[in-house]
C-alpha cells in the first residue's frame, strides 16, 4: 500500500470511528500505581505490569510482528507528519563534516538516511558515517534493505549491529560524535541505563539526541490526541498491518514514558549538559526532541 492510499484509509477510519470512540474513550483503562516492592522487580509493558526480565522479549516480539509494515504504518498513523519531525531533528543536529553517528534503535534506517543525505547535500562531505544498532533483527534487516546497493554502503559509511541499547558492549568508550535514538527509548526496560551508555560511547563534546513521543499539555488537544491514539491507531494496525495488539502496546507505551521535564532531568543525571530546558516540543508536545552534550 502506498502513502497516498494509507493516508486516505487513515482519514476514512478517523471519520468512521470518531463518534463511537469518544464514548468508548471514557472507558479506556489506565495503569494502577505500583508499590515500591513491585517497582524493584517489575516494569511496565504498555499498561501491563510484567517481570523486568520478560519485557525485552515482549518488546522484541512486538517489533518482529510490525517490522515489514513499520514505515507505512508511520505514514498512516501520523498522515506523514513523522517525516517532518525527522527532517527537523536532523536540521537541529546540524552534523559537522566527518561526524560519526551511532543510531540506536535505528530500525528501518530513516534517521541514518537523513543524516547521510545531510552530510552529502549540505556539508558536501563524503566521510561522515553511521552505525545502526537495534535489538530486533527483523527491524534491522529492514534498514539493511533500505541501504542495499546504495553509495553509502559501497563507500563503507553505514554499518549494522544487533544489540541492546542498555549494554552497547560492542562499542568502545568515547568513539562517536553523535548518538541518536528515535521513537525507541520508551520501549527499553531501563531508560536511565540507555542514557548512561550513550554518555559512555560519546566523545568529549559529543551530543545525545532523542526524538520521542511525549505529553500534550493543552487539555482539549490532549483529549483529541488520546482519541486518535487509543481508538484510531489500533484500528489502523489491524487493517494495514494485521496486528491490533502490537499497536495497542505502542500507544500505551507512550503514556508510560516520563514527561518532558522528567526525561530531561534523567539526561542531566547521566552527566550530560542541557541547554535551557533541554528539549523542544513539536506539534503541541506530541513529540519532543531532547538534547544533551558531553562536556
Amino acid at each position: 500500500m502506498n502513502l497516498v492510499l494509507a493516508q486516505r484509509r487513515a482519514v476514512a477510519i478517523v471519520r468512521q470511528f470518531s463518534r463511537n470512540a469518544m464514548r468508548a474513550f471514557s472507558q479506556t483503562p489506565w495503569p494502577r500505581a505500583e508499590t515500591g516492592q513491585q517497582r524493584e522487580s517489575t516494569t511496565h509493558f504498555g499498561f501491563k505490569t510484567v517481570p523486568k526480565d520478560m519485557k525485552e522479549e515482549l518488546v522484541r516480539n512486538v517489533f518482529s510482528n510490525v517490522a515489514s509494515k513499520y514505515d507505512i504504518m508511520n505514514d498512516a498513523m501520523s498522515l506523514g507528519i513523522h517525516r517532518l519531525w525527522k527532517d527537523h531533528f536532523i536540521r537541529k543536529m546540524a552534523p559537522t563534516p566527518g561526524a560519526r553517528l551511532l543510531d540506536v534503535a535505528g530500525g528501518t534506517g530513516d534517521i541514518a538516511q537523513r543524516f547521510l543525505q545531510y552530510q552529502d547535500e549540505v556539508n558536501g562531505d563524503s566521510t561522515g558515517s553511521v552505525h545502526m544498532a537495534d535489538i530486533n533483527p527483523e527491524m534491522l534487516r529492514e534498514g539493511e534493505h533500505r541501504f542495499a546497493g546504495s553509495k553509502w554502503m559501497q563507500e563503507g559509511r553505514i554499518g549494522f549491529t544487533v544489540g541492546n541499547a542498555e549494554k552497547l558492549d560492542f562499542i568502545e568508550d568515547e568513539s562517536f560524535d553523535v548518538y541518536t535514538i528515535a521513537f525507541g527509548i520508551r520501549n527499553c526496560t531501563n531508560p536511565d541505563s540507555v542514557v548512561h551508555e550513550a554518555f559512555r560511547v560519546l566523545k568529549p563534546g559529543g551530543r545525545f539526541m532523542c526524538l520521542e513521543f511525549s505529553r500534550v499539555d493543552n487539555p482539549l488537544l490532549a483529549s483529541i490526541y488520546d482519541l486518535h491514539s487509543f481508538h484510531v491507531i489500533p484500528k489502523l494496525g489491524e487493517l494495514i498491518a494485521g496486528d491490533r495488539e502490537s499497536y495497542e502496546y505502542l500507544v500505551e507505551s507512550i503514556r508510560r514514558f516520563p514527561p518532558q521535564n522528567e526525561f530531561a532531568q534523567m539526561i542531566r543525571d547521566a552527566g550530560f549538559t542541557t541547554i535551557g530546558k533541554g528539549y523542544e516540543n513539536l506539534t503541541f508536545g506530541t513529540v519532543a526532541i531532547h538534547s544533551g552534550y558531553k562536556f
